[in-house]
Protein backbone atom coordinates (compact mmCIF):
# COMPACT_ATOMS: atom_id res chain seq x y z
CA UNK A 1 0.00 0.00 0.00
CA UNK A 2 1.11 3.51 -0.72
CA UNK A 3 0.81 6.94 0.91
CA UNK A 4 2.24 10.29 -0.14
CA UNK A 5 2.99 13.49 1.77
CA UNK A 6 3.43 16.44 -0.60
CA UNK A 7 5.02 19.82 0.05
CA UNK A 8 6.05 19.21 3.65
CA UNK A 9 7.87 22.38 4.68
CA UNK A 10 11.17 20.97 5.84
CA UNK A 11 14.28 20.35 3.81
CA UNK A 12 14.64 16.93 2.20
CA UNK A 13 18.01 16.46 3.83
CA UNK A 14 16.53 16.64 7.32
CA UNK A 15 13.50 14.49 6.47
CA UNK A 16 15.79 11.94 4.86
CA UNK A 17 17.46 11.31 8.21
CA UNK A 18 14.11 10.25 9.69
CA UNK A 19 13.29 8.16 6.63
CA UNK A 20 16.57 6.32 7.03
CA UNK A 21 15.59 5.31 10.56
CA UNK A 22 12.58 3.28 9.42
CA UNK A 23 13.66 2.03 5.99
CA UNK A 24 13.17 -1.74 5.72
CA UNK A 25 11.59 -2.17 9.17
CA UNK A 26 8.25 -3.66 10.10
CA UNK A 27 5.34 -1.36 10.92
CA UNK A 28 5.65 -2.02 14.67
CA UNK A 29 9.39 -1.35 14.68
CA UNK A 30 8.91 1.82 12.65
CA UNK A 31 6.25 3.11 15.05
CA UNK A 32 8.60 2.68 18.00
CA UNK A 33 11.54 4.26 16.16
CA UNK A 34 9.46 7.29 15.16
CA UNK A 35 7.99 7.68 18.64
CA UNK A 36 11.42 8.03 20.21
CA UNK A 37 13.17 9.92 17.41
CA UNK A 38 14.15 13.40 18.49
CA UNK A 39 13.45 15.03 15.13
CA UNK A 40 10.71 17.40 13.95
CA UNK A 41 9.95 15.28 10.90
CA UNK A 42 9.16 12.17 12.97
CA UNK A 43 5.53 13.20 13.66
CA UNK A 44 4.54 13.83 10.00
CA UNK A 45 6.32 10.65 8.90
CA UNK A 46 4.50 8.71 11.64
CA UNK A 47 1.17 10.11 10.42
CA UNK A 48 2.12 9.12 6.87
CA UNK A 49 2.91 5.59 8.07
CA UNK A 50 -0.49 5.35 9.78
CA UNK A 51 -2.14 6.58 6.58
CA UNK A 52 -0.41 3.82 4.60
CA UNK A 53 -1.55 1.24 7.19
CA UNK A 54 -5.13 2.54 6.92
CA UNK A 55 -4.88 2.24 3.13
CA UNK A 56 -3.77 -1.37 3.58
CA UNK A 57 -6.75 -2.10 5.83
CA UNK A 58 -9.11 -0.59 3.27
CA UNK A 59 -7.52 -2.74 0.57
CA UNK A 60 -8.40 -5.87 2.55
CA UNK A 61 -5.16 -6.77 4.31
CA UNK A 62 -6.32 -8.08 7.67
CA UNK A 63 -2.97 -8.68 9.36
CA UNK A 64 -1.36 -5.26 9.63
CA UNK A 65 1.52 -6.62 11.72
CA UNK A 66 2.77 -8.57 8.70
CA UNK A 67 3.47 -5.34 6.79
CA UNK A 68 6.95 -3.93 6.36
CA UNK A 69 8.27 -0.77 4.78
CA UNK A 70 9.33 -1.79 1.31
CA UNK A 71 10.31 1.68 0.14
CA UNK A 72 10.39 5.20 1.54
CA UNK A 73 11.50 8.11 -0.63
CA UNK A 74 12.16 11.73 0.19
CA UNK A 75 12.32 14.01 -2.85
CA UNK A 76 12.74 17.73 -3.38
CA UNK A 77 9.57 19.78 -3.36
CA UNK A 78 8.84 23.39 -4.13
CA UNK A 79 11.43 26.00 -3.03
CA UNK A 80 10.13 29.29 -1.69
CA UNK A 81 12.60 32.07 -2.51
CA UNK A 82 12.76 34.90 0.00
CA UNK A 83 15.23 37.70 0.62
CA UNK A 84 16.92 38.90 3.77
CA UNK A 85 18.02 42.54 4.06
CA UNK A 86 21.77 42.94 4.42
CA UNK A 87 24.23 45.79 4.89
CA UNK A 88 24.34 48.84 2.57
CA UNK A 89 20.93 48.19 1.02
CA UNK A 90 21.74 44.80 -0.43
CA UNK A 91 19.84 41.58 0.08
CA UNK A 92 20.72 37.90 0.29
CA UNK A 93 18.52 35.06 -0.77
CA UNK A 94 16.87 32.54 1.55
CA UNK A 95 15.69 29.25 0.10
CA UNK A 96 12.84 27.71 2.08
CA UNK A 97 12.82 24.12 0.91
CA UNK A 98 10.04 21.55 1.03
CA UNK A 99 9.87 17.77 0.65
CA UNK A 100 7.73 15.11 -0.97
CA UNK A 101 7.68 11.90 1.07
CA UNK A 102 6.24 8.66 -0.27
CA UNK A 103 6.02 5.33 1.53
CA UNK A 104 5.21 1.87 0.15
CA UNK A 105 4.27 -1.03 2.42
CA UNK A 106 4.42 -4.70 1.47
CA UNK A 107 3.58 -7.95 3.22
CA UNK A 108 6.36 -10.05 4.66
CA UNK A 109 6.45 -13.45 3.00
CA UNK A 110 6.77 -16.52 5.21
CA UNK A 111 7.21 -14.68 8.49
CA UNK A 112 4.39 -14.52 11.02
CA UNK A 113 4.44 -12.04 13.87
CA UNK A 114 4.04 -13.23 17.49
CA UNK A 115 0.71 -11.42 17.73
CA UNK A 116 -0.59 -13.29 14.70
CA UNK A 117 0.59 -16.59 16.19
CA UNK A 118 -1.31 -15.87 19.41
CA UNK A 119 -4.45 -14.92 17.49
CA UNK A 120 -4.36 -18.09 15.39
CA UNK A 121 -3.79 -20.18 18.51
CA UNK A 122 -6.85 -18.57 20.13
CA UNK A 123 -8.97 -19.26 17.06
CA UNK A 124 -7.81 -22.88 16.96
CA UNK A 125 -8.60 -23.32 20.66
CA UNK A 126 -12.09 -21.89 20.22
CA UNK A 127 -12.81 -24.15 17.24
CA UNK A 128 -11.57 -27.21 19.18
CA UNK A 129 -13.84 -26.42 22.12
CA UNK A 130 -16.76 -25.83 19.75
CA UNK A 131 -16.18 -29.25 18.19
CA UNK A 132 -16.05 -30.90 21.61
CA UNK A 133 -19.33 -29.21 22.62
CA UNK A 134 -21.03 -30.33 19.42
CA UNK A 135 -19.83 -33.91 19.92
CA UNK A 136 -21.02 -33.97 23.53
CA UNK A 137 -24.45 -32.68 22.46
CA UNK A 138 -24.67 -35.43 19.85
CA UNK A 139 -23.75 -38.08 22.46
CA UNK A 140 -26.39 -36.80 24.89
CA UNK A 141 -29.17 -37.13 22.32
Amino acid sequence: MKAILSNYRQSPRKVGLVAGLIRGKTVAQARVALKFANKRASLPVAKLLESAVANAKNAGISNVESLKIQEIQVNKGRVLKRSLPRARGSASRLNKRSSHVSIILSEKVGLVSPVAKIETAKVEKVTKTAKVIKESKKENK
